[in-house]
């Protein structure tokens, strides 16, 4: 019984992610959602937008980055099942997620508009080739244990939970971090960047690089020599050759 509310709640929090992720791309580019980064009132007063706004940003990368820790985890792990413990990440991280949509302050004031155009359609386009890359990364290193569900898959059928071995599919040849490239190119491409959503864009992008310095750390403490000399072959975000 156990073994199938493990289940279940795996289940559970991978919906809630899915609608997380699917409501990130309609807030961000004010898409069939009821509240997207622009909405609400134009009144409120922008020292007080900013100061909430940074807050709820604040909010989700320390939860986001302080329990991907290994330090965290161990302890976590004698709290709840180990086999629950990354479906509990991604349920708090998406619940806090859905906070910062519900609570985010519009800063409606217009850095560029582009209204019609070659360069409309670019941005568009690279906006959901960023979102495209971000979901196509996640299934090229095991989308289902980035999110928990392999986890509790395993632990029902009674199963050993093995960590996912390193490896370097597609975009990994080329960029260490194709799902962070693919982050920053949807929080940017925009036609319509108002203030609101610059400071958005800025905040994200500066905790990109927070966390991939911390993961790198975590990956070289789990991989090795193996992590350190694909460090030095391939570059982290940008996919140019190393000078030889």
């Amino acid at each position: 019984m156990g073994r199938i509310l493990s289940f279940i709640y795996g289940i559970i929090a991978y919906i809630i992610f899915l609608g997380s992720f699917l409501y990130a791309i309609g807030f961000v580019g004010e898409l069939l959602v009821p509240k997207g980064i622009n909405t609400g009132s134009e009144s409120q007063n922008l020292i007080y937008a900013l100061l909430i706004n940074a807050g709820l940003l604040s909010l989700f990368a320390i939860q986001h980055s302080a329990m991907a820790r290994p330090g965290f985890k161990k302890w976590w792990t004698k709290i709840i099942p180990a086999q629950v413990e990354r479906s509990t990440y991604v349920l708090i991280s998406s619940l806090i997620l859905f906070f910062l949509f519900w609570q985010w302050r519009p800063m409606p004031e217009i850095i560029w508009s582009i209204e019609e155009g070659a360069w409309q359609m670019l941005l568009t386009g690279l906006f959901w080739l960023g979102w495209g890359i971000v979901l196509l990364s996640t299934f090229m290193i095991n989308h289902f244990d980035l999110f928990g569900l392999r986890q509790v898959y395993l632990h029902l059928k009674g199963e050993a939970i093995t960590p996912v071995q390193f490896k370097e599919p597609w975009l990994y040849k080329y960029l260490r971090h194709p799902l962070m490239l693919g982050f920053i190119i949807a929080f940017w491409a925009t036609p319509y960047m108002t203030l609101g959503h610059l400071v958005f864009a800025i905040a994200t992008t500066g905790y990109i690089f927070i966390g991939i310095w911390f993961e790198e750390r975590d990956l070289i403490r789990s991989h090795g020599e193996k992590y350190r000399e694909y460090r030095k072959r391939v570059r982290m975000l940008l996919p140019f050759p190393r000078k030889s």
